[in-house]
């Protein structure tokens, strides 16, 4: 055991003002846009079906190692995940987590000739959707390991060298990790306080990471550090990869949660970890470009399981809401539990369309979908969050029960409220609601501020001013009257949608291409009135990407819908159900333009400042407050550790 650290102190995160915190989230950005992005352009008021529709479809080839690979998982699922098992004693076994290695899951998105399995986006997500439905905790450890662990970066951001010398153990044996959140630092990349000083040919790598999903059992991490500027070195936040057992690396404590309790998630300390300069990936000062463009795809593993979540609660509402009966009929055909049922479906429904087509679109890469990616994590989580929860309300009170007395009581073992609790997280990693809200909307923004971004900096001087005045009077003046009329006012738009019988959907289509104009309008509004203080309008920004995601998942819905009936498979069912979708997501959509104008938003703020003032502390009094003692935030002071190392790799 290393000696122990200094006395506890505030963690030594960087002191950055809100505008230099906002330079290194835009630096981080993708400025450009290469290829056309069918969320981008529904923003603006252009929808765009010929880029989703027809549904675009994976090679045959493709299609058959995608099937046999998901044949196996499944066998391996049903004869060695033991769900109970894992919850009981939060932790999956380890001759699991070594069955999944020889079956090859480590290596679904590695390239066969690094020894994976070089599935396409496609079938990782089903596969995802697969193992994560027998076990959420083991989704989210060949989730984290691939999607955002050392694997995708690599295959974007590496040398050939790297590649050489990861790839293969990453496809087979080594579990990886992605390290960047800190004990005072989550989604404020700018506050970064770990540290890599470049030392020779190596850097020294110092400081503390939090909640690293796989990090209590990996092998190799992705860690962002902060390096310094000097002479040679233009320093910033890189990204390097970490060996887990080497010197100076010490897992401090395994955390435990609410849901996902087999999920190896701890606290990592850095101190003087030497990394060789040949483990940075990319350049110094690129580690957020990296982290961001590895999560454009990384993201749709979250709502992949998401859809696996639905699928699964469908099934439970069918069949127990068929049994129970309350008075003199079953629950299903009361109509207060019948629209929860539809809503499971319906939603379910559109949830794998969603992340089919934006899978199968970053299979394609002809577009740019890093919108669509962050509107799948955001829709998904937030409605797979929803679908979980009403089924525990159709259940009841046995929704609350635990399935372990169920069972012991000579009931059905149904996990419930184990699923509630599980699926609660996807709300907050891989970007919290509120983060993916401000994210979507900046691109969602980005056409207006690069033309008219310039008129309301204030650090601009009045020539640049006047200059983007004349850009921005050119740009709207070409693009504002195409917001007045479209194809969703004549009738008979999107008449492939209508197909004899069968249910309309091609009034839904000319729904969302209105709706996408309106969506504009608003948002030209609200920019024309907030101009510079539009950034602190997160409630209405909020709203905008909520209708946006509406409309993207009606979109989806659709051309699903059509697709399964072109090939034969179950299109007269799909289209009914994307038709509730629809109809539900518009009673949804109109609520949101009202909300747009008429909130609390401002009578909000002001409540919230009497309560940070004090000003209601009386309305606290008469209760018992049951936490423990301690500071809010954990030191994070860099320095040796004073704890038993907790790394426990898989053998």
């Amino acid at each position: 055991m290393s000696a122990p650290h200094n006395t506890p102190q505030v963690p030594k995160a960087p002191k950055v003002t809100e505008r230099e915190a906002r330079k290194v989230a835009e630096a981080a950005r993708e400025q450009d846009w290469r290829r056309p992005s069918f969320a981008k352009e529904l923003f603006l008021g252009r929808f765009r079906l010929d880029l989703i529709h027809p549904h675009p479809l994976p090679p045959p080839d493709d299609i058959r190692r995608g099937e046999e690979f998901l044949g196996r998982l499944r066998a391996f699922c049903e004869a060695h995940i033991d769900s109970a098992r894992i919850e009981r004693e939060a932790k999956i076994p380890d001759e699991v987590v070594n069955g999944l290695k020889e079956l090859g899951a480590l290596g679904m998105k590695i390239e066969t000739k690094y020894g994976g399995l070089g599935l396409t986006q496609v079938y990782y997500n089903k596969a995802l959707a697969l193992v994560g439905s027998a076990s959420p905790a083991i989704g989210a450890l060949l989730s984290a390991h691939q999607s955002i662990g050392v694997p995708q970066p690599l295959k974007i951001f590496g040398t050939q060298e790297q590649k050489d010398a990861f790839l293969p153990r990453l496809a087979t044996t080594d579990i990886s990790a992605f390290l960047l959140t800190e004990p005072d630092v989550g989604s404020d990349p700018a506050r970064l306080a770990t540290t890599a000083v470049p030392d020779g040919n190596d850097y020294l790598l110092d400081g503390v990471k939090l909640w690293t999903t796989n990090g209590v059992v990996a092998d190799l991490l992705v860690v962002m550090a902060r390096v310094p500027a000097s002479d040679g070195h233009p320093g910033g936040i890189t990204a390097f990869v970490v060996e887990a057992d080497a010197p100076g690396v010490t897992v401090e404590h395994r955390n435990a949660f609410m849901g996902l309790r087999g999920i190896e998630n701890g606290v990592t300390r850095f101190h003087q970890v030497r990394v060789p300069a040949v483990n940075r990936i990319g350049p110094e000062g690129a580690g957020l470009k990296i982290a961001l463009t590895t999560l454009n795809t990384g993201r749709l593993s979250l709502p992949a399981m998401c859809v696996g979540a639905g699928k699964w609660c469908l099934k439970i509402a069918r069949e127990w809401s068929a049994v129970r009966e309350q008075w003199g009929r079953p629950v299903a055909k009361h109509e207060a539990v019948g629209a929860k049922i539809s809503f499971i479906a319906a939603t379910t429904f559109a949830l794998e369309a969603i992340v089919d087509l934006s899978s199968q679109m970053a299979d394609e890469d002809r577009n740019d979908i890093r919108i669509e990616a962050a509107l799948a994590k955001l829709y998904g989580s937030e409605m797979g969050w929803l679908i979980a929860d009403e089924l525990v309300q159709i259940r009841g009170g046995r929704g609350f029960e635990t399935a372990e007395s169920l069972a012991a009581r000579g009931e059905r073992a149904v996990p419930a409220e184990q699923m509630l609790r599980d699926m609660r997280i996807n709300r907050i990693f891989e970007g919290s609601t509120e983060i993916m809200h401000l994210l979507i909307a900046r691109e969602a923004v980005d056409a207006h501020l690069k033309v008219a971004g310039d008129i309301i900096d204030p650090e601009k001087a009045l020539a640049d001013k006047a200059k983007a005045g004349a850009n921005a009077a050119g740009f709207y003046a070409r693009w504002l009257p195409q917001l007045v009329t479209g194809a969703g006012q004549l009738p008979l738009t999107y008449g492939e949608f209508n197909p004899a019988g069968h249910r309309d959907l091609s009034g839904h289509l000319r729904y969302v291409e209105r709706s996408s104009r309106k969506l504009a309008r608003s948002t030209f509004y609200a920019m024309s009135r907030w101009q510079g203080r539009m950034e602190t309008k997160q409630g209405f920004l909020g709203r905008i990407v909520d209708i946006g995601a509406e409309l993207f998942a009606m979109s989806a819905a659709c051309v699903r819908a059509e697709h399964l009936r072109g090939s034969g498979e179950h299109g007269r069912e799909a289209y009914q159900l994307a038709d509730a979708f629809c109809r539900q997501s518009r009673v949804r959509v109109e609520e949101l333009f009202t909300r747009l104008w008429s909130n609390t938003d401002d009578l909000d703020r002001r409540v919230v400042d009497g309560v940070l003032s004090g000003m209601y502390t009386w309305l606290e009094e008469g209760v018992i407050d049951p936490s423990g003692e301690g500071p809010w935030i954990a030191d994070a002071t860099p320095g040796p550790s004073a704890e038993e190392n907790r790394h426990r790799p898989v053998r």
